[in-house]
Formats: structure tokens, sequence, C-alpha cells
């Protein structure tokens, strides 16, 4: 039998079809269970058992270690969890990954999967034209599930007897008899095939299929699968690139805690898989996974849990010493780095198309915003009481550039908000994303409130108008108010979960500021007919406490939209 271009598409377009099926399997049920899912992964505690538990349970359902990891790596980047808190996750996501490779070894070669994964599309499709969109999710999953077992069907069938590639055999049997060599090539041709394909689960059941088929001896195919645990680890460090320092960190700790596993078995591996093998034997009974080609499946399944089982006990126990390591050369922000940050959006890199796992972010950056507003609110005091006129001007054109970068996250929150519109959503996420974009139409207000307040000002400064100090002391005092207010703002847009969000301290704030308000005005009208009360003075005091009060206004809106009555 010759070996064509028609296979190579036969043997692509099947490893086409078990990716699709691994995607929409996985997409399936993070929308069925996104919300739980999402907070499952954000409220953990630091118990490092706990984390690793959780990662393995998560990965396991969503067949995607991937997936976990890249959402992890948003997490830390939202500073819903350290670094040492991710850790634990993203071991656990090592050791939920080999689930797939069970389900390929036990099931994948010893059944007719095309004859068993067909009827499930009796079951999913009709699923997807429920009126509930849980019911469709649901649908999603049961219909990438078939996908997979179909494609690995059409992948076992498209892989012709490796006896029958005898040009083939000449030159595996070349690069397979060099002791430790031929074990480091083959992990850097497993490193390429997961980088690749952007998942170990799909280099896996490949590896597994060329096994069955009588490809590659044992040591061989487990080398590969070695480095398609380290490939799998370059989507994390992709989706890494723009987020912070503390992503970062996170990232590379995969890719660390992958590479010093590999390291160590690879030098192991002569003397690990026999005593793998006795294992099986002592467990299972007769089976041999160095000649069997059916056993070989299994016994690799084996040796990828182990593996990464063996490797996350001894390396959960080192998790502070890695980040320290994985952190090298990464710097931190400095103060400013808001403002000179060229990318405006800092926290929505890398989410995918999925709403339930973007909200978290959305609320990451609507608290980033939050903070923008509470810099305008320090800026506009430190203009109030210096007296330097080169550091007045510096802090007004930083207050421009607050607005500006403003104006350009509302825009770029609005927009990508208007995106996520067109996937399917839950109602509680479709109902947190409307709430943000009103929290950002109140925020964006503020800060253009702050600039006129900055450009007000400007033209005091230009025209040598001065407050004389009881109006100081008042603009001070109601400007303390309103930031004390912002403050609490900024608590309630931290909280994950805003339906916890209580409203009393904000509107408690809100009366106060309305009362001193109304004081300052009683008291300026009282003394505009004095001789001595400057009418120029007057106006711009008039102004500034009128604004600040506004200021008020839309700092408890933001926090009615959090508890869900705007």
């Amino acid at each position: 039998m010759e070996f064509g271009l028609l296979n190579v598409m036969q043997i692509a377009g099947a490893i086409g079809i078990f990716i699709y099926g691994m995607k929409l399997m996985s997409e399936g049920i993070q929308r069925a269970a996104g919300n739980q899912l999402r907070n499952t992964l954000s409220n953990l505690t630091n118990n490092k058992w706990l984390g690793f538990l959780t990662g393995f349970i998560v990965t396991g359902l969503i067949q995607s270690s991937s997936a976990t990891t890249v959402m992890i790596v948003s997490f830390v980047n939202a500073g819903l969890l350290s670094v040492v808190q991710s850790a634990g996750l993203i071991m656990g996501a090592n050791v939920g990954t080999t689930v797939t490779g069970w389900l390929v070894s036990l099931f994948g070669f010893k059944v007719s999967l095309i004859e068993y994964s067909v009827p499930l599309f009796a079951i999913g499709v009709p699923m997807l034209f429920v009126y509930k969109a849980k019911m469709k999710y649901w649908g999603e999953c049961i219909i990438g599930f078939s996908l997979i077992f179909l494609g690995l069907g059409f992948l076992r069938d498209a892989v012709p007897e490796f006896t029958e590639q005898s040009l083939l055999f000449e030159w595996l049997k070349e690069f397979t008899q060099n002791g430790i060599w031929s074990r480091l090539f083959f992990v850097v041709v497993g490193i390429i095939i997961a980088a690749i394909v952007q998942s170990s689960s799909v280099a896996m059941a490949v590896t597994l299929t060329m096994c069955a088929q009588g490809w590659l001896p044992l040591e061989i195919a487990a080398s590969l699968i070695l480095g398609e645990n380290i490939g799998t680890t370059t989507t994390a460090l992709i989706a890494s690139l723009i987020a912070n320092k503390e992503a970062k960190t996170a990232s590379r700790v995969h890719f660390l805690f992958n590479v010093i596993g590999v390291m160590w078995m690879v030098l192991l591996l002569p003397w690990f898989l026999p005593v793998l093998s006795s294992f099986l034997n002592f467990a299972f009974g007769t089976v041999d996974i160095y000649n069997n080609h059916l056993d070989m499946t299994i016994g690799l399944s084996a040796f990828h849990t182990a593996f990464n089982l063996i490797n996350s006990l001894i390396l959960i126990n080192f998790i502070a010493p890695l980040s320290k390591l994985a952190s090298i050369g990464l710097q931190t922000e400095d103060t400013y780095s808001i403002i000179k940050d060229k990318t405006r959006i800092k926290f929505l890199e890398n989410t995918g198309n999925m709403p339930e796992m973007a909200t978290i972010q959305l609320q990451k950056e609507t608290k980033r915003f939050g903070e923008i507003i509470i810099a305008m609110s320090s800026s506009f005091k430190e203009i109030i009481n210096t007296t330097d006129i080169k550091k007045q001007q510096k802090l007004i054109k930083r207050t421009k550039q607050y607005e500006e970068l403003t104006d350009q996250l509302e825009v770029e929150i609005t927009e990508y908000i208007t995106l996520l519109s067109k996937e399917e959503m839950t109602s509680q996420t479709s109902l947190i994303l409307r709430t943000i974009l009103n929290i950002c139409n109140d925020l964006e207000r503020i800060a253009d409130i702050y600039l006129q307040l900055s450009m007000v000002l400007q033209k005091k400064i230009e025209e040598n108008i001065y407050f004389i100090p009881e109006q100081r002391e008042k603009i001070n005092e109601l400007a303390s108010l309103v930031e004390d207010a912002i403050r609490i703002m900024n608590e309630n847009l931290a909280e994950t979960d805003y339906r916890s969000v209580k409203k009393y301290q904000a509107v408690k704030s809100e009366k106060q500021i309305n009362q001193y308000r109304d004081l300052m005005r009683e008291e300026h009208l009282n003394r505009m007919g004095q001789p001595d009360y400057n009418i120029k003075s007057a106006m711009v005091y008039n102004n500034v406490f009128q604004s600040l009060e506004r200021i008020g206004d839309h700092v408890v809106n933001v926090t009615e939209a959090v508890v869900g009555e705007i």
C-alpha cells in the first residue's frame, strides 16, 4: 500500500475533526458552567492541595489544560489569584489533562468508535434547538464528545500499519538507537507538535494512535509525551506576553514545572518504564507494554499520569522558589505606568470569545477605571493646595492624560462588550455586561468633570485669581468627602460577585457630600453682598463645589449600578 498525499490529507482531516470536537466540548462545558467555573477558580483559599485538586477536576471536565492555564493566567493578571495559588492549580491541570489519554487508550482502539459516536449526535443535535441556553451548551458538549471519538476513529483508520512502511522503519531505526540523544530528539519533536496544535491532549491522541499502529517503540513514544508536556505551555506563555508581572510569573512557573519534570524523567526513563510495566502486570494481570501495541497505549497513558502526578507531588513543595526563579528579569510597573503604558486595555487580552470567562476580566478593567478616578481626585487636591506654578501645570497635564485614558477605556470596553454580545450567554452574564456599561458611563462622566475642574483651575491660575483660606479649607473638606466616596466605590468595584455589595456606605457618603455642599452654598450666598468678597474668586469657588457634588452623584450611581438598581 502506497502512502501518498490523500493519506496525509485524511490524517490531517481526522486530526481537524478531533481538535474541533475538543474545542466544542470544552467551550460547551465552559458556557454551561461558566459562572460556577469562574467562581470556583477565583475564590480559592491559599491551600495548595485544594488548588491542585481544583485544577485536576476542572481540566478533567473541560479536557483542555491549555484552556485551564490560560484562565488561570488571566485570573492572576486580574489580581484574583496569587502566583502561589495559580501554581497549585496549574499542577492539578497537568494531571487532569491525562484523562484524555485514558479515554483514548481504553476506548479508542478497542471498540468501533464511529459506530458508537454517531448515535450521540441523535442526542446532542436536538438539544441545540431547545429554548434553554444551558441545554444548548450541553448539546454542544455532547456533539463535541462525539466528534472527538469520530475524529479518533478516522485517524486510526487513516494511519497505516507500520510494517507496510519499510522506508519509515529504516528512518526511525536510525533515530532510535542513540540512547539519551534519541530521547532528547523526540522530546523536541513532541514540543513542536504540541506547540503547533496548541493542545497536549491532541498531541497525545496522535502519539497513541501511532503506537497502536506500531509506528513507535515505547521509550520513544514516552519521550514524545514528555515533549508534548512542555509544548502545551506555549499557549499560556503567549497569553501572558501582554499581561502584568504576576501573570508572566505564573505562566513561567508552568513552563519551569514541566521542563524540570522532563529533565529528571529523560534521565530515569530506561529504569522508570520497567518499574511501570511491573506495576501494571501486578495490578491488571498480563500486560505487555513493550510488544503489544494496544497494551502499549495503556502503558503510555499510565506513564503520562504517573509522571505528572509524581512531578506535582515533588514540586508542589517548592512553589515559592519556583515562583522566585520564574520572576527573574521581570520588572514591576512604576507608579505612573498607567499613563506610560501605550496599551490602554490591560486585562481584556487573550480572554477568548467566552462571555462567562470574560466578565471577570471586564470587572477587573472596571476596577482599574475606578483607580484612575482616585488618581484624578488626588491630582485635583494637589492642584488646589500647591503654590508651585510648574507643579500645578504638570498636575493639570496629567489630569488631561488620565481623562484621555478614560475616554479610550470606555470606548474599548464598550466595543469589547458589543463583540461579546454576539455570543450566546446566560441571563446573569448579560446582566453583568449591562451593569458594566452603566458603570463605565458614570466613571467616564466623573473623569470629564475632573478635567473641567482642572481647566477651571488653570484659568484661575492664568488670571491670578486666589481663594481665601476659608474657601480653600471648605474645598479641601468637600474634596476629601468625595475622595472617601470614590474609595468606597472602588471597594465595591473590587468585589468579584456584585450581588454581595451593599450600598449603605455609598448612600451615607453621598448624603454627607450633599449636606456639606448645601452648607458651602448657603455661606457663599450669604457673603455675596459683602464688599470684601471677590466676585471672580466666588464664581470659581461656586463652580468647584457644584462640580464636586456632581461627582458625588455619579459615584453613588456606580454603586447603584453594581447592586442592580440601574
